[in-house]
């Protein structure tokens, strides 16, 4: 299908998404010819940012259902990556011999550039911000996207074939590479572990959708793997590609060396010059380690420098949302999390702070069919008080705590910041991680910390008001 001949045609974009993937795509083929209609279950007001953005464009707007004639009399279906593939809507479309693709699939059969893919299940963004970091250090120009709420689409116009391309894909992205013989040039797997099985019927799904980054790619192509995750390990097996591995834990390993750790320096393959040492790193916790060692092995195949790896590690503080320090308030920390959607995301933020460290953690919310055994263990060990969010996940939660430690509920975001403010002393911490989806509450978990930011900021102006009382 030739996506640059699409004038006239009609195109149905089904989920125009909070995320801008929906609207980047209708934005897309509105300019280039097409007829498009933007179909999404939810309401004019929950899509208020989303329709902004195509405010000015002749699109078809169908909001609050779907109907079945919009996916039969169209030439194409866009999906957003979060439609299930199992939509009758879709079903509908197939039996009608109407093609079905998303932004991402329509990306790389347009993309003229080499593409380096980061996925997994946490630190993708991170690890792919970072390499978009370094990488600009050396080449002009260099272009991140992918799963960072804007669509790739939007990004085309800018890439020729000597751009450095850095998407970041989830695994929903990925199975829209499905129906594309396509892999990147240079893939990046940080980790595996359980993640939306609410969406997968069994963790093999899962993992098969992320194996998709490398199922493609050829002997001239890269995959690096975090050699410390046994899953992610094991796809060396099942790959035509130059495999790099980057470790933490494992030292000097015998196979193909990427980044890793000796003593507190990071090395590269076999060279005998660390490239930096472990205090050059701006980034907090323990877990974003393997962040860098993945985002370093990227770096030092593409002949980055030493000098530019260790100054851009010393000026990348993270991502919003990701351990992101709020403010400081009476000598307490607020601390914004919100992106850690897993337990296992939790367990690293609590692990990236002193033993010692009082922490009152703002979590709960929405089940994504996970277990939570294991976090409730270690929030009754690290936790001074516990904030619980409403949502599926909570009730979950809640009983595997019950006695074991101090837990109050709030009803929503400024409740929640306020009770936990008033549990504090200077030294503490206030740490909203989750560990739950953030829907029935929030759109979305970026809303989710918004909510946080702003219940933050009105608690510093009600200080400031006290003080110069």
């Amino acid at each position: 299908m030739n996506f640059k001949n699409f004038k006239d045609k009609k195109v149905t974009v089904m989920g125009l998404g909070l995320h801008g993937g929906g609207a980047g795509a209708a934005k897309f083929f509105s300019q280039i010819g097409a007829k498009v209609l933007v179909t999404d279950l939810r309401s004019k007001e929950d899509l208020k940012e989303s329709l902004e953005k195509l405010k000015d464009l002749p699109i078809k707007f169908i909001l609050g259902q779907h109907r079945s004639e919009d996916f039969i009399n169209s030439d194409l279906v866009i999906k957003n990556p979060a439609v299930h593939e199992k939509s009758k809507y879709l079903e509908i479309a197939r039996v009608n011999k109407v093609p079905i693709d998303t932004d991402i699939g329509i990306f790389f059969e347009l993309c003229e550039a080499p593409i380096i893919g980061v996925t997994g299940t946490r630190g993708k963004s991170t690890t792919a911000a970072l390499i978009a970091k370094m990488l600009s250090r050396k080449y002009s120009d260099v272009v991140l996207a992918g799963n960072i709420r804007a669509s790739v689409l939007e990004k085309l116009a800018k890439i020729n074939k000597n751009t450095l391309v850095v998407l970041e894909l989830s695994s929903w992205q990925l199975a829209g590479l499905n129906n594309h013989q396509k892999s990147p040039h240079l893939s990046i797997i940080t980790n595996i572990m359980p993640d939306h099985l609410n969406r997968y019927e069994t963790m093999a799904e899962y993992i098969e959708d992320k194996k998709l980054i490398f199922k493609r790619q050829k002997s001239k192509d890269f995959l690096i793997l975090n050699y410390d995750d046994k899953i992610v390990r094991n796809f060396a097996r099942e790959t035509k590609s130059k495999v790099l591995y980057f470790t933490r834990e494992n030292g000097l390993i015998e196979e193909e060396r990427g980044a890793f750790i000796k003593g507190q320096k990071i090395f590269f393959g076999r060279e005998k010059e660390a490239i930096c040492s472990i205090e050059d790193i701006a980034l907090l916790g323990q877990h974003n380690l393997n962040n860098v060692l993945a985002a370093v092995s990227a770096a030092r195949l593409y002949q980055v420098s030493d000098k530019s790896i260790k100054k851009a590690l010393s000026n990348f503080k993270g991502l919003e949302g990701r351990l992101e320090l709020i403010a400081e308030v009476n000598g307490v920390k607020y601390i914004n999390d919100t992106t850690a959607t897993i337990p296992e995301a939790v367990l690293a933020a609590l692990n990236s702070f002193p033993v010692k460290q009082n922490i009152i953690l703002i979590a709960g919310g929405t089940d994504k069919n996970l277990d939570f055994h294991e976090l409730a263990e270690n929030i009754v060990k690290r936790v001074k008080n516990l904030i619980l969010l409403p949502g599926t996940a909570t009730d979950k939660l809640e009983p595997m705590l019950k006695n074991q430690l101090p837990i109050i509920k709030a009803g929503q975001m400024t409740e929640a910041v306020q009770e936990a403010s008033k549990l504090t002393k200077a030294g503490d911490v206030i740490l909203l991680s989750p560990g739950c989806a953030s829907f029935g509450l929030f759109r979305h978990e970026f809303e989710r910390g918004e909510h946080f930011n702003k219940a933050v900021a009105l608690l510093k102006n009600d200080q400031l008001l006290i003080s110069n009382f």
